[in-house]
């Protein structure tokens, strides 16, 4: 049931009284394709997402559309994409080739990633696809509306713009039919006709019902669409948001042009990594979904947004902050099983696994894999461990610092004083002498410390000396019942 103390629900419940009872619900997001899409990108759809199921659980239903935003120019060549793509700066992006899969478009290649990313973290919107829109001419009589009211709309703009819009301005472009670029100068505009010149020297009049090649702008292009999808709830980034951004004109041209109420709107602020700069496309630094879920599993990685409020700024971290990012997931699932979850707490939960077992699932905790997966004892793993083994592996590769990486010796090497020695010896017979439990296995660490005359700081730093070759490493007494009183015995054979 949903709860008033979640921030979802707060926005369900506005969403149906602000809008009023309906037979169905429209949330919406989207996003221009114009380079790698980044894990920044993800918080508007998962934002969306978490209204939709907030909805959904209130017993609405609800079309959930993501819109790609293809028919976009090309404006700049990413890094990272040869020169040699300036040929086709100016065109939609959905009409050039893209660079890393010569069978598919530019647009294409980075939108079936990002949508094959949101399938795996259970978020399936309905796809729409805006060079296919406009193509097939859908707006054409909302464009003809903007083009009609072409004065009230900048009217809106220049009031928030330092320079007027000149009186060339249109709020539409035009894709030129022979060189395919936007560079195009509108001569005429009658009705649905539109007559254009091209700097490559072609001109020509058109239908705006019978040819799609007009280019809305954005400003114009957001509310429009919102008439056209009839939204009522979407959010947007905060650079959308401030004072005088798209949100500010595209909610007035909304209300004064296309005679459209806009929709519940929410900012998001801006993700980061720890230690790392802001995403940007076009600089290269744009790690993506696919990339995060290499070492957050699905459940896990949607908890990291769950729990922050969109308005929030915070950081994903790939430092040794994964495991406790890990445990307090592990926390909240055996308080959501056991009853102890307050509601806030409940509904974290259930947004975070979507799909909730009716018991509790078994899953080893990410710092103990850590160790499994280091010696390579992953028999027997369950489908939950056995998912959580991958992305501990995937993170010691690719993340992890120094101090969580060992491999387990074959035999003692080094020097070791008598004291250190005779403390080696004493942890082997008592290794030898039965099975303890780890608490009983940590308890006899400190008999051996009086025995030997070895500090606790000494003792620890012998016993990863000869068995990692490091002077740290992970809690011994576990470390060793993973690895195995047997096996840390023969280890410690040749002293």
């Amino acid at each position: 049931m949903a709860d008033k103390f979640f921030w979802a629900d707060a926005i369900a419940d506005r969403i149906i009284k602000e809008k009023g009872e309906k037979d169905e619900y429209v949330c919406a997001s989207g996003i221009t394709p114009s380079g790698q899409v980044h894990i920044g990108n993800f918080r508007e759809v998962i934002t969306t997402d978490m209204v939709v199921r907030a909805l959904r659980d209130k017993g609405k239903r609800v079309r959930f559309i993501y819109s790609w935003d293809d028919f976009d120019r090309f404006r700049k060549v990413p890094k990272g994409v040869d020169s040699s793509y300036e040929k086709y700066l100016e065109m939609p992006i959905s009409e050039i080739p893209s660079p890393f899969d010569s069978k598919m478009s530019y647009a294409e290649f980075n939108e079936k990633k990002f949508e094959n990313s949101l399938g795996k973290v259970f978020i399936e919107p309905e796809f729409i696809y805006q060079n296919e829109m406009n193509k097939k001419c859908a707006y054409a009589d909302l464009v003809k509306v903007a083009l009609e009211k072409k004065e009230e709309i900048k009217e809106i703009l220049d009031e928030y713009r330092e320079e007027p819009l000149d009186d060339s301005w249109w709020p539409i472009m035009i894709y030129c039919s022979k060189c395919g670029k936007d560079l195009t100068t509108i001569k005429s505009v009658e009705g649905y006709k539109i007559s254009y010149s091209c700097e490559c020297g072609f001109s020509e009049d058109f239908d705006i019902r019978k040819k799609g090649i007009v280019s809305i702008r954005w400003r114009v292009d957001w509310p429009l669409r919102w008439r056209y999808e009839a939204v009522d709830f979407e959010p947007g980034g905060i650079d959308h948001s401030v004072h005088g951004g798209s949100f500010t004109t595209s909610k007035e041209i909304s209300k004064k042009v296309f005679s459209f109420e806009p929709p519940i709107y929410q900012f998001y602020e801006w993700i980061g990594i720890k230690g790392g700069q802001a995403f940007a496309s076009s600089t290269g630094n744009a790690l993506s979904l696919e990339e995060v879920g290499e070492v957050y599993e699905p459940s896990v990685l949607r908890y990291l947004f769950v729990g922050t409020k969109p308005k929030s700024a915070f950081e994903i971290s790939f430092d040794n902050d994964v495991i406790s990012i890990y445990e307090k997931f592990d926390k909240l699932e055996e308080m959501y099983f056991s009853g102890k979850c307050n509601p806030r707490e409940k509904r974290m939960y259930e947004m975070s696994v979507v799909d909730v077992p009716k018991r509790k699932p078994e899953r080893a905790g990410f710092r103990g894999l850590i160790t499994l997966v280091q010696i390579g004892k992953l028999e027997g793993l369950n489908s939950f461990d056995s998912l959580r083994a991958e992305k501990v592996g995937n993170w010691l590769e690719k993340h992890a610092g120094e101090d969580m990486k060992f491999c387990v010796a074959s035999k003692v090497e080094g020097k070791f004083s008598a004291k250190e020695k005779k403390g080696l010896v004493l942890l082997r017979d008592v290794l030898k002498s039965g099975d303890f439990s780890e608490k009983e296995l940590f308890d006899k660490f400190y008999e051996i410390c009086e025995k030997s005359g070895l500090s606790n700081t000494e003792f620890f730093d012998v016993c990863y000396r000869a068995l990692i070759g490091k002077s740290k490493g992970p809690r011994l007494a576990s470390l060793i019942k993973v690895v195995g009183e047997e096996r840390v015995s023969k280890i410690l054979e040749n002293l």
